[in-house]
């Protein structure tokens, strides 16, 4: 039996989490977002376990080559485009949609030398300012997209909240409005999908459905939102990391534990040590204190991350060598965990490293 952490992917959780953002798009089709290796879930996996969707997107075209490679044969939406001849003709040949954002993608449809004809999803700026024509270019950017003769059928257009995790911040509403009115100076665009919807979009603005949702996170039973949970919308975590106890000791009043010392028992302590550290993706800021689940209990991180291992404090809730540790997931919710570390629960899933061994059921 390894020692070493496993991340634990339930894939009912998964299909799930689906369900729940389906009722919650209200009609709207659902672009399951699987981006960074499904946010540390694993890519292909989580695309079978989500086959249900009604595409997929990812940010590259590596991605989308790997789930064409895999076998699936959902539509596949490259959310940053292809910035290269080579890779518009290798996303014509596997049948990947593009997302346009910009003039030079534009030059590579009209240079474009291959046959064919391509799926667009044309992106406004509406606000978020990091891809996507802004709200004045669209109308001559939409125009010279149209003369290409490369896109097939209507584009979609699609743009992205920047703020849709504040409920009180009214920029969202704003955002939508102006996307919605340069859609309408867009000639033939009447019959367009609309894309704006991310997971926060998709749970606290229905202002933002619009004809296909784009949620990430909570497909994952992650909430988007500072102080509110998964479960509060009835979603499941679908990763749990957990690792096991390798030793367990004692310390006496006054000594340190870790590097630099950095805990100090202020009393005689036991103190169990875990086979996981930022090695394998679990915070090196993660402060002391941290809770740390053992034998289903909450107990406290003691001092400094290591490599490869993490100190806990079991004084009060005694363990043995081989005791099951849970970091995150099942009974500890990453966004809530995220918060000892000063981080968001996105860079808690997407950082697993390589060296940690996936399980599904």
């Amino acid at each position: 039996m390894s020692s070493g952490p496993k991340a634990l992917i339930d894939t009912a959780a998964l299909r799930h989490n689906l369900g729940v953002l389906r009722e919650r798009a209200g009609g709207a089709r659902v672009m399951a977002v699987i981006k960074a290796n499904a946010y540390g879930h694993g890519l292909v996996q989580t695309a079978r376990a989500l086959a249900g969707a009604d595409a997929f997107g990812v940010a590259r075209l590596e991605e989308g080559l790997a789930l064409r490679d895999a076998g699936l044969a959902q539509t596949i939406v490259l959310l940053e485009g292809v910035f290269s001849g080579e890779d518009l003709q290798a996303a014509a040949q596997r049948g990947c949609e593009l997302v346009v954002h910009s003039r030079a993608q534009l030059a590579l449809l009209e240079q474009w030398q291959g046959a064919g004809q391509v799926r667009v999803w044309f992106k406004i700026d509406s606000g978020m300012n990091r891809l996507g024509f802004r709200l004045e270019q669209s109308l001559s950017a939409w125009e010279r997209l149209m003369r290409t003769g490369r896109v097939l059928g209507t584009p979609r257009v699609m743009t992205h909240l920047a703020v849709a995790d504040d409920r009180h911040d009214s920029r969202t509403l704003q955002q939508v409005r102006e996307f919605e009115q340069a859609v309408s100076m867009l000639p033939g665009a009447a019959a367009a999908e609309h894309s704006i919807a991310n997971s926060a979009g998709l749970l606290a603005w229905p202002q933002a459905r619009g004809h296909w949702v784009r949620p990430g996170l909570t497909l994952y039973g992650i909430s988007p939102f500072p102080n509110e949970l998964a479960q509060d919308f009835g979603l499941k975590p679908a990763m749990t990391l957990t690792t096991r106890l390798i030793a367990v000791g004692e310390v006496a009043t006054g000594e340190g534990v870790g590097y630099g010392a950095a805990w100090k028992a202020t009393r005689r302590s036991l103190i169990g040590i875990a086979a996981v550290g930022y090695g394998d993706g679990y915070p090196r800021h993660m402060k002391s204190g941290a809770p740390v689940l053992v034998n289903g209990r909450a107990v406290p991180l003691a001092g400094r991350v290591s490599m490869d291992m993490i100190a806990i404090d079991i004084t009060d809730a005694p363990a043995a060598v081989g005791d099951p540790v849970v970091l995150w997931g099942a009974g500890l919710p990453a966004e809530q965990l995220a918060l000892h570390a000063d981080t968001i629960p996105y860079e808690l899933v997407c950082g697993v490293s390589q060296r940690v061994q996936m399980e599904y059921n």
